[in-house]
C-alpha cells in the first residue's frame, strides 16, 4: 500500500480561515473574545508550534475586537469611559505576561493553557450572572471616571440606565487578567464579561460589548512582545484573522438577537474540549 500523499500547502490557511470564522460568529455574542477559543483550538489540533498559536491567537483576538467595535459602538453596548482605565491596567500587565510566556517551555505552557482553559469552563459554570445587576449607588472612583450610560436592549425594548461600583476591586483584577492575557495569548474576555458584569456591576450586555474594546488595546501591547520575538507567521495569522473579523462582524450584528443561552452552552462544550486535550497533550498522553 502506497504511502498516503501530502496534504497541499493551502489546505492548512483555508482549514484556518474556516475554523475563526466559525469561532468569530460564536465568540463575540459569548463575550469571551476570539483569541480564547483560538489558541486552545488551533493549538490542540493543528500542526503548528504553540508560540506561533499564541502570536497569532492575539492578533485574531485583535482583529474580532476590531471588526465589532463600530458596531457594538453605535448600538451603545460598547463604552468608552468604562473600557479605557481598565484597558490600560490590563495593557501595562499584558506586556510581562508576553515576555513570561515566551520564556517558557512550549510543553509547560500546554498544560497551564489546559488548566486555565478548563478553569474558564467552571468559572462560565459556576458563575453567576445578571443581565443588568442591582447597583445601587456608584462608588467614588466610579463618579469620578464617570462610569455611567445608558443602551436601549433591542430584545425586551426597554432602555437601560446604568452605572457601576467596586471600581477599584475591578481595576486590580484587570492587572490580572492583562497578565493571563500576555502569557497564553487567549485574549481575556472569558474573564472581562465576569468582571464588569458580577464584579463592577455593568449590564450583561455592556459588560460583553465592552470587553471587546478592552480585548482591542491589551492584546495588541501583548502582541507586539510576539511579533518582536518572531513569533507570528503570516501563513497562520492572515487567513486566521481575515476569518474572524468577517465572523466577529456578523456575531456583533447578532449580539443583542442571539439567545446567550445557546450561545454560552456551545462555547462551554468547545473549551472543556480543547482544553482537555491541551493538558494531555502537554503532559504527553493525548499527542
Amino acid at each position: 500500500m502506497s504511502a498516503a500523499a501530502p496534504l497541499a500547502w493551502w489546505v492548512w490557511p483555508l482549514a484556518l480561515f474556516v475554523a475563526c470564522f466559525v469561532i468569530g460568529l460564536i465568540a463575540v455574542p459569548a463575550g469571551i473574545g476570539g483569541g480564547t477559543l483560538f489558541v486552545p483550538v488551533i493549538g490542540s489540533f493543528f500542526p503548528f508550534h504553540l508560540d506561533f498559536v499564541r502570536g497569532a491567537g492575539l492578533l485574531v483576538a485583535l482583529a474580532s475586537a476590531l471588526a465589532a467595535a463600530p458596531v457594538l459602538l453605535r448600538s451603545g453596548l460598547a463604552n468608552l469611559r468604562l473600557a479605557l482605565p481598565l484597558a490600560t491596567l490590563g495593557s501595562i500587565s499584558a506586556i510581562g505576561g508576553a515576555l513570561l510566556g515566551l520564556a517558557m517551555s512550549p510543553q509547560l505552557v500546554q498544560v497551564l493553557l489546559g488548566a486555565v482553559v478548563l478553569g474558564i469552563v467552571a468559572l462560565m459554570l459556576l458563575a453567576g450572572r445578571s443581565d443588568v445587576p442591582a447597583v445601587r449607588e456608584p462608588d467614588a472612583l466610579a463618579r469620578a471616571l464617570q462610569l455611567h450610560g445608558v443602551f436601549v436592549d433591542r430584545a425586551s425594548g426597554r432602555t437601560v440606565h446604568w452605572h457601576t461600583h467596586h471600581t477599584l476591586a475591578g481595576l486590580l483584577t484587570f492587572l490580572a487578567i492583562g497578565t493571563l492575557a500576555g502569557l497564553f495569548g487567549i485574549g481575556a474576555g472569558w474573564a472581562n464579561v465576569p468582571a464588569l458584569n458580577l464584579l463592577m456591576g455593568a449590564p450583561l450586555k455592556v459588560a460583553a460589548g465592552s470587553s471587546g474594546l478592552v480585548l482591542s488595546l491589551v492584546d495588541s501591547a501583548a502582541a507586539w512582545v510576539y511579533i518582536n520575538r518572531g513569533a507570528v507567521l503570516p501563513m497562520i495569522a492572515v487567513p486566521s484573522v481575515i476569518g474572524m473579523m468577517l465572523g466577529a462582524r456578523l456575531g456583533a450584528g447578532l449580539l443583542d438577537r442571539l439567545n446567550a443561552t445557546i450561545v454560552r452552552r456551545l462555547v462551554i462544550v468547545v473549551l472543556l474540549f480543547a482544553g482537555s486535550r491541551a493538558l494531555l497533550r502537554g503532559l504527553g498522553v493525548w499527542l
